[in-house]
């Protein structure tokens, strides 16, 4: 039975430390229509309202900046994906910053709370810091940590107290009280950039990454198949795809956090196309086009269309 498919539109940068993203979209309906493309009007769609203007609000959370406007954003794209799957549609996620993953992934829970989720994560970060260990405290390289609901204290370097303990909290039982997913049910594609204190949670944890090389090395097609026995237990499966997965020298650097030797563009169209033959594939979701960062024109966003060009037949 063909799936109906929705595009949710969550145009939304306040977890990001570089602005931009909240722009990928437009960017990506642009190459649509470049293209000569009729995509964007085959479907509906629904605009998720933003908090994109908080940018400028002084900061009161330095461990996790807007956190209080990330929580509302979030909230609203787990609704959203909520309803939409309850209505018995496909979700297309377009996001701008990573934070608000972990919308979606509760969204998913809401929906189908007895049921079992994995996620396939496709990333060159692990975003599994939370305030307790991020150098940064920007919120998309927390969604992980969020929806594990562990905070990773055996590395903690900040003190975390009052309104953002309080607002953390609140962030990782949007939708469902309890941990949204469990490690074992957590895969990464081509995660190369990380920090120690994720190192070590991805170690302890058992997060299983496999990584550029290895896919290339051993085959793309025998990594993904050990990635879906190792999801076999899941009921559903949900792919979180950030473009700086793929190999900035070769695409382009129209991503927040650009990171050299990643993915070509064919390979991320087959790991996704594998993985959706499944057919346990609920929701899918690309993030961080940024079209202020790319150096060779709308290239990056180009390059996302045409992988969701070629990965949507298999949904719908």
């Amino acid at each position: 039975m063909r799936k109906r498919i929705r595009l949710i539109k969550n145009r939304s940068d306040i977890g990001a430390g570089t602005r931009g993203s909240d722009m990928g979209i437009d960017a990506i309906e642009i190459a649509a229509i470049n293209k000569g493309s009729e995509y964007f009007n085959n479907f509906p769609f629904v605009d998720v309202e933003t908090h994109n203007e908080t940018i400028y609000n002084k900061d009161r959370n330095s461990f996790a900046k807007r956190i209080e406007h990330v929580v509302q954003q979030c909230t609203r794209v787990a609704q959203t994906v909520e309803r939409t799957l309850t209505e018995g549609e496909f979700p297309i996620v377009f996001s701008g910053d990573h934070s608000s993953a972990l919308g979606t992934i509760s969204g998913i829970k809401a929906a189908y709370p007895d049921s079992t989720l994995g996620v396939v994560w496709i990333d060159a970060h692990a975003d599994l810091h939370s305030p307790y260990t991020s150098p940064s405290g920007n919120i998309h390289g927390m969604p992980l940590a969020a929806a594990l609901g562990n905070d990773n204290l055996n590395c903690q370097v900040n003190d975390v107290a009052g309104e953002t303990l309080v607002l953390w909290e609140n962030l990782k039982t949007i939708g469902t009280g309890e941990p949204k997913l469990k490690p074992d049910h957590l895969i990464y594609f081509g995660v190369r950039d990380t920090e120690a204190a994720e190192d070590i949670q991805m170690q302890h944890l058992g997060i299983k990454n496999y990584k550029v090389e290895e896919v290339r090395f051993r085959g793309l097609h025998e990594c993904v198949e050990e990635a879906l026995e190792k999801l076999s237990a899941c009921d559903m499966i949900y792919i979180s795809f950030d473009v700086d997965s793929m190999d900035c020298d070769l695409i382009s650097y129209g991503t927040g956090t650009p990171v050299a030797k990643g993915f070509d563009e064919q390979e991320i169209i087959t790991i996704l196309n594998k993985i959706i033959s499944a057919q346990k594939v609920v929701c899918f979701e690309v993030v961080e086009v940024n079209p202020l960062l790319d150096n060779k024109g709308n290239k990056m966003a180009e390059c996302a269309f045409e992988i969701l060009e070629e990965i949507t037949e298999g949904i719908g």
